[in-house]
């Protein structure tokens, strides 16, 4: 059962060095995605009607640097999810994010790009305002979704063009609102998030 979130979880990214800083993130921070994902799954592979998985991130690419945040993220391949549109939820010093998440190793991303274009104005009515986007994972600079018409250009054209073109749409939560949840709330917030972002993940299915 997830037990909600503390001081300690975010701190665990303050941390210096890449060994003692992945040491507290797999002591602390992990068995709590562990049992998000174990929460949220079942409730995802109902609602979208397929299975989805479980995959805590490991950082196992890592040899210096140490992580600045990390997730879990549910997808419907068992052994994976860099390769399809799938969802996290993770963890900056800063914030809590919930997010739909196409990265750059997705292998339908160009397709996705190309439908998000022909799809936009649907998509703009259909996605919450308080939705943010992103267009890099690794130095994420949001936008708020009222702020996307003059951009949808840019983040489709990078998606279709760009090897390294990503998309991530969804929710910050900042640290001390975050602390201040229980579990059973942030998992409320994470679940709402996700499903109100089901017009991304079924766009794919869209003629």
């Amino acid at each position: 059962m997830f037990t909600g979130w503390t001081e300690e979880d975010f701190s665990v990214f303050e941390i210096d060095g890449l060994g003692p800083r992945m040491e507290a993130l797999k002591a602390r921070v992990r068995p709590k995605f562990e049992a998000i994902g174990g929460e949220l799954a079942p409730d995802l592979s109902a609602y979208y009607g397929e299975e989805f998985f479980v995959h805590a991130a490991r950082h196992a690419r890592r040899k210096t640097n140490p992580p600045n945040d990390s997730w879990v993220s549910f997808a419907t391949n068992p052994r994976g999810y860099k390769m399809l549109p799938h969802f996290q939820v993770g963890l900056w010093s800063t914030h809590a994010f919930v997010q739909f998440a196409i990265i750059y190793e997705c292998l339908v991303k160009q397709e996705f790009g190309a439908k998000l274009a022909k799809h936009w104005p649907d998509i703009q009515r259909e996605i919450p305002d308080h939705m943010l986007w992103y267009d890099d994972h690794v130095k994420p600079k949001p936008l708020r979704h009222v702020e996307m018409d003059g951009k949808i250009d840019i983040f489709t054209q990078k998606l279709t063009r760009n090897k390294n073109g990503e998309l991530l749409v969804g929710i910050e939560i900042p640290r001390s609102e975050a602390i201040a949840l229980s579990g059973q709330e942030f998992l409320a917030r994470a679940r709402k998030t996700m499903f109100e972002l089901a017009p991304l993940y079924t766009l794919l299915q869209r003629p």
